[in-house]
């Protein structure tokens, strides 16, 4: 028996993303990330890339900035930073709850897929890293995670190779492949949810290639997945 209840505050509005070719909008619950899951990143970072199990962190929904197709999102630079760096990434959004899924019936919980840009403080997130504290300030800050459209499974199907890469105006600096994932998104998809039930809404950001680098106000990002389009965001001075 359910017992009617009066907020004690305003709600606030759900977060939506807007899904490719129609007005329905896709309802993000969480945002779970995979960290180092490109070999050639991992490198950059000082990392080992060998294979070990994948790990995560997350980011809340105030973190998401929606990219309507054929817009251009407007993130401000974030405070307490010097150095913002970009990192494209190929997005899952889960649209059926599972735990403990396995490899085999992994992508049955993808609803569809998506472009979004992991926003790093890295000054922050090393400066806390080398005190061996969580570095979620340099993670999931406000605006850290523009994402476009999502495209539904039903329309493109599941893509396991397509090219990936971001320019900063009109310059290139990330260009992989997706296949090039140290962990697939079925393998991420099994390993996180023997940690977490993953629910409606959830979406993974599967990781992202060499070649981060820093932004400045001014600036404008155009990210790409074959058969995803693009994503475009500019950097504007700190907060307009």
């Amino acid at each position: 028996m359910s017992l009617s209840c009066e907020l004690v505050i305003e709600a606030v509005e759900p977060t939506t993303l807007p899904v490719v070719g129609t007005h329905q909008r896709f309802p993000v619950r969480r945002i779970w990330c995979v960290g180092r899951n490109y070999a050639a990143h991992a490198r950059e970072m000082g990392s080992d890339p060998t294979r070990e199990p994948p790990f995560f962190f997350a980011k809340p929904t105030d973190a998401v900035l929606p990219v309507e197709a054929g817009s251009v999102g407007e993130m401000s630079y974030p405070p307490q930073t010097a150095n913002l760096h970009h990192e494209v990434e190929l997005v899952a959004a889960i649209g059926k709850a599972g735990a403990d899924i396995a490899v085999e019936q992994a992508l049955e919980h993808v609803w569809g897929y998506g472009i979004g840009l992991d926003m790093t403080r890295r000054d922050l997130q090393f400066a806390l890293r080398d005190k061996g504290r969580p570095w979620e300030l340099g993670k999931a800050f406000d605006q850290s995670a523009p994402i476009g459209p999502i495209h539904p499974v039903s329309a493109i199907g599941h893509p396991a190779r397509a090219s990936i890469w971001i320019d900063v105006d009109g310059q290139r600096r990330q260009h992989s492949d997706i296949d090039q994932m140290t962990w697939s998104v079925a393998e991420v998809i099994a390993h996180l949810s023997r940690y977490v039930a993953l629910q409606p809404g959830d979406l993974i950001m599967t990781g992202t290639p060499e070649g981060v680098a820093a932004v400045v106000p001014g600036q404008t990002l155009s990210a790409g997945i074959d058969g995803l389009g693009t994503l475009q965001v500019h950097i504007a001075e700190r907060g307009a």
